[in-house]
């Protein structure tokens, strides 16, 4: 199942005079990672290159900026799929030393640049989330509310009529435990309604 990061992680290494300055991020999408990267053009003008590489669905990139072609977006895409993330953009600043890495040094520095980002970042499993909503008699709201905080559902809305009618989210996973825990509790008095 893929995982996401919950906060940024930084990791900085010298390789041969070059300095790798590394940061892994939550990111939704490329708009954003693209703002993300113009920030740090401005705050390191003296840097010679600010590769990225974004795993966000179909918003996906790897861009070299400048390096040979190969050798820095596309092992840092590499090393994000490889870890199994999702929505995450892994960006490093590079300070030209002096001593030209060649391309397998050049791969080599990005790629350990990102894992060692990675290995003090955060993770957090991604799920997929619905929403259902139920109509129940007054007598058997207080059941309700308890299944759902067994299954640590989200409570969005509730509305008190002729009969008492909640809306929740919860991961898809728990779903259909959820349905026949409710439909057992409700005995024939409890109504779906469309979310």
């Amino acid at each position: 199942m893929p995982h996401t990061l919950s906060a940024p992680a930084h990791a900085e290494l010298v390789i041969k005079k070059s300095r790798f300055i590394c940061c892994v991020q939550p990111m939704a999408d490329r708009t954003a990672a693209q703002a993300v990267v113009q920030q740090l053009r401005a705050q390191h003008p003296g840097a010679a290159h600010v590769c990225w590489a974004l795993l966000a669905g179909g918003q996906s990139a790897a861009v070299d900026d400048g390096e040979p072609g190969g050798t820095a977006g596309r092992p840092m895409l590499d090393v994000l799929r490889h870890q199994d993330l999702e929505g995450v953009l892994a960006t490093v600043v590079r300070y030209f030393g002096g001593v030209k890495l060649g391309a397998g040094g050049l791969v080599r520095a990005y790629t350990d640049s990102v894992a060692q980002a990675l290995l003090t970042a955060p993770k957090v499993r991604l799920e997929k989330w619905c929403e259902q909503a139920c109509s129940v008699p007054y007598a058997l709201e207080g059941s309700l509310r308890r299944e759902l905080d067994l299954v640590q559902a989200e409570l969005l809305d509730v509305q008190h009529g002729s009969v008492v009618t909640a809306r929740w989210r919860l991961p898809a996973s728990k779903q259909a435990a959820l349905v026949a825990r409710l439909q057992e509790m409700g005995q024939g008095r409890l109504a779906w309604v469309e979310a």
